[in-house]
């Protein structure tokens, strides 16, 4: 039976600036309060723009960051007090950049065998052979006895973002923490990873939490998609809603900016004056104040809430809050 990973409070905050006496008491904010549920079976898809701290996110359920403030309870246990390996291999990460995260001197049966000796999943010889063909084949690459003797450069972008796969799942994982898995790959192969993301899903019951900047793959992979700003998470919804009815006004920029060829070219509005989000010891308030339409004199004031405004779909902007006056 498949796990929930519950991620509550999620913070992290990085110690910058200054030298000497004077280091490290700046504080950059990459993560902020952030909450959320990766259900079995399920695709959360997380988008933002460039900066907004999906990925800090992602490295902390890896355990590759240590958290600031916050919990990350799977299994009934707190991974960030017990960092087991039972956790490690329940909670695999497929990074953005398919050649940089393979050992570009080692063949793709030396890449798959280490996990599956250190987590004792095999007892070496030909069962281990066997089981590295068997992962190649769950992932397309065949022959898989072919691919397992090539080294990663003798392979396409997706061939490599395929053993990337199979690696992860050779642990036999629960959760997969999906680093913007597709955009360093040819338009033309992207949707094959994804179909391949949505089949290991359906198959395996494995759930992911799918990390983006394409609000559109988001659409067609996510079950669920939240969007994040400047370290905090704004909104959140179930995918088609999310896109139907967007309630926070950062949301509402994201997809407005996305072509329609439908409605062929439109203008979005400028940004007169804009500059990217102070992350360093930021004001109080909503960071995305100084960049909003709508905004009043609390959102540079006080950090808005969380407000339902339908089953499953809440955001936290004081238009929805007491005293607002929500934008449709």
């Amino acid at each position: 039976m498949s796990s929930t990973l519950e991620v509550n409070g999620l913070t992290k905050h990085f110690a910058t600036g200054g030298a000497g006496l004077f280091a490290g008491r700046k504080k950059l904010h990459a993560v902020d309060d952030v909450t959320f549920t990766l259900s079995p079976g399920r695709i959360t898809a997380l988008v933002g723009e460039s900066g907004s701290g999906k990925s800090t996110v992602a490295r902390i359920l890896a355990r590759l960051h240590d958290p600031t403030a916050g919990t990350i309870v799977f299994e009934g246990v707190d991974a960030t007090k017990s960092n087991t390996l039972r956790y490690r291999s329940q909670v695999q990460m497929i990074f953005q950049d398919p050649f940089g995260s393979l050992n570009p001197v080692k063949t793709v049966a030396h890449h798959l065998e280490r996990p599956l000796r250190i987590h004792h999943k095999t007892r070496g010889g030909r069962e281990t052979r066997e089981k590295i063909e068997e992962l190649l084949a769950t992932v397309g690459l065949n022959p898989a006895a072919e691919y397992a003797a090539k080294y990663p450069h003798e392979l396409s972008g997706g061939q490599r973002q395929r053993v990337a796969f199979a690696r992860a799942l050779a642990v036999e994982p629960e959760v997969m923490l999906a680093d913007e898995p597709i955009s360093m790959l040819d338009v033309s192969i992207r949707i094959g990873i994804m179909n391949l993301m949505e089949r290991l899903k359906a198959e395996r019951g494995i759930s992911y939490l799918y990390i983006t900047h394409d609000i559109a793959s988001a659409r067609y992979l996510g079950d669920r998609t939240m969007v994040m700003y400047a370290g905090r998470m704004v909104e959140g919804a179930p995918s088609e809603e999310l896109i139907q009815k967007p309630a926070h006004p950062y949301t509402q920029r994201l997809l407005a900016a996305v072509p329609n060829p439908d409605e062929g070219h439109k203008k979005v509005a400028s940004e007169t004056g804009w500059e990217p989000p102070r992350l360093i010891d930021p004001p109080p308030g909503c960071p995305f104040a100084p960049r909003c339409p709508h905004a009043m004199d609390v959102c540079r004031q006080v950090m808005p809430g969380t407000e339902v405004i339908a089953p499953g779909h809440w955001v936290r902007c004081h238009l929805y809050g007491p005293g607002g006056s929500a934008i449709a």
